[in-house]
């Protein structure tokens, strides 16, 4: 007897189906008490330095400690590398020799922001002001009229590290870049969509109140010193050498009536990092070495030091072969890796820059994004077809939720991660991670069971 059409499409046709229609109520509820500790994480780590800290305290409440190359290692054992305090490793030894292959997840923790200029603080009819220069792909106009905090550090002279965070907690004061108001903004509103605001125009205001004197200028500006000397014990040129970041004052939030949604800043690509870093922290004693690097300069093209354009994590990988007497080049050789970074949700206001067949959908769960870069593939690994039917052959036997996706139309589209660097140290890698709307924007919004399938899938990789 022949097959029906009805039969013949259920067999033959990818089916793609909401994921919410797919799990049970007890995985979805895993998944919201899951997100309750991610918003704990993104409210705790706004920038790359405070994400480090919160793994090293995270990492070291479940037994991992700095690596010690005197020291000797076995099955299950914890250790991580702290690099200058913006990248970290994380990583449980395996049963089989580093040689055999190592498997890695890399997301990264820094976000777009403004950071201060060198030389900030300045006056301009009667207020204070910072000068900024903007970190990563930022729509300058949409970081106007909302409020800031200020985070980072002071390195003064005799290299005492004054660590900053302002503007978060309700008792405490916060910043904004302040814009036009429509009844005189009709020259800046014939201005383009893209320079609306231009980089030099974000301004954040700092104060008003003059120091009480009625003699000298820029009174406002020293108001404000004297206030950073009271309470930092810092002056002007101790600006010359800070890293001072300005990013929204908001809290993560649940969002929607249903609750179903995250709302915050930061989560591309916190989004990824905190199930990286949660499932390496649950592994007990792997097969094969499990590695967790969080990784800082992704969204300025990872270059630096603490960057995945750097040789840490060849490093990295090195120090764990001199555990075992294995070697370097072999072990990356057979190693594996999911690139753990975001995609770029279907926006149901604005479809028209994405191709739908193969765009990605909030709670369609994690997303398996085979190459990304931009209109003919540059700036991308472009992962194996071998290898993308090994992790879809892992997901579908954990039975996680995934989808496949592609950052926008070809000729509209494109996007990096740090797939591509790992992959020519000769690492198979392909991208894996949560859609997200509204990217890189100070309020971005993501799925809680697409997290969660995120963390479940970085777990089975790991484990």
């Amino acid at each position: 007897m022949s097959e029906t059409a009805k039969e013949l499409k259920e067999k033959l046709f990818y089916n793609k189906k909401n994921g919410l229609l797919k799990v049970d109520d007890a995985t979805y509820e895993k998944a919201v008490d899951y997100c309750e500790g991610y918003k704990s994480f993104l409210n705790s780590a706004k920038t790359e330095r405070e994400a480090v800290k919160t793994a090293v305290k995270m990492a070291e409440a479940k037994g991992f400690a700095p690596f010690d190359r005197n020291k000797s290692y076995k099955a299950g054992d914890k250790v991580y590398f702290n690099n200058r305090g913006k990248t970290i490793a994380l990583v449980v030894f395996g049963k089989e020799k580093a040689e055999n292959g190592v498997n890695i997840t890399a997301a990264h923790i820094d976000s777009p922001r403004l950071d201060l200029k060198p030389n900030p603080l300045y006056e301009e009819v009667d207020l204070a002001l910072f000068k900024t220069h903007y970190y990563g792909g930022i729509r300058k106009y949409q970081w106007t009229a909302v409020p800031l905090a200020l985070h980072g550090v002071f390195v003064k002279r005799d290299g005492t590290v004054v660590n900053v965070s302002i503007g978060e907690n309700d008792d405490e004061p916060c910043f904004v870049v302040n814009d036009l108001l429509p009844h005189l903004a009709s020259e800046q509103s014939k201005r383009t969509l893209a320079d609306g605001i231009k980089g030099e125009e974000l301004n954040i205001l700092v104060g008003s109140r003059p120091f009480k004197d009625d003699e000298g200028s820029e009174l406002v500006k020293l108001g404000i010193l004297k206030i950073l000397f009271e309470k930092y014990g810092v002056t002007e040129e101790d600006f010359l050498s800070a890293e001072l970041e300005a990013v929204p004052a908001a809290k993560a939030r649940d969002l929607g009536f249903d609750r179903s949604l995250v709302g915050s800043y930061g989560q591309d690509d916190r989004v990824c990092a905190y199930p990286a870093l949660t499932a390496v922290l649950d592994v007990k004693e792997p097969e094969k070495t499990a590695i967790a690097i969080l990784t800082d300069k992704e969204e300025i093209g990872s270059d630096g030091n603490t960057g995945l354009n750097s040789d840490f994590l060849s490093h990295v990988v090195h120090d764990i072969c001199l555990t075992d007497g294995s070697d370097e080049t072999v072990a990356l050789r057979h190693s594996k890796c999911l690139s753990a970074d975001v995609n770029a949700g279907l926006d149901p206001t604005f479809q028209d820059p994405f191709e739908k067949r193969n765009a990605s959908l909030l709670n369609y769960g994690v997303v398996v994004t085979k190459y990304t870069g931009a209109r003919g593939k540059s700036g991308t690994s472009d992962a194996s077809a071998e290898y993308v039917g090994l992790i879809r052959a892992m997901l579908d036997k954990a039975g996680i939720v995934w989808q496949t996706g592609e950052l926008g139309k070809v000729d509209i589209g494109g996007g990096g991660t740090v797939a591509m660097y790992i992959a020519n140290l000769g690492v198979d890698v392909v991208d894996l991670g949560v859609p997200v709307l509204s990217m890189h924007a100070p309020f971005e919004t993501t799925a809680k069971l697409d997290v969660y399938m995120c963390y479940r899938a970085m777990y089975e990789f790991m484990k």
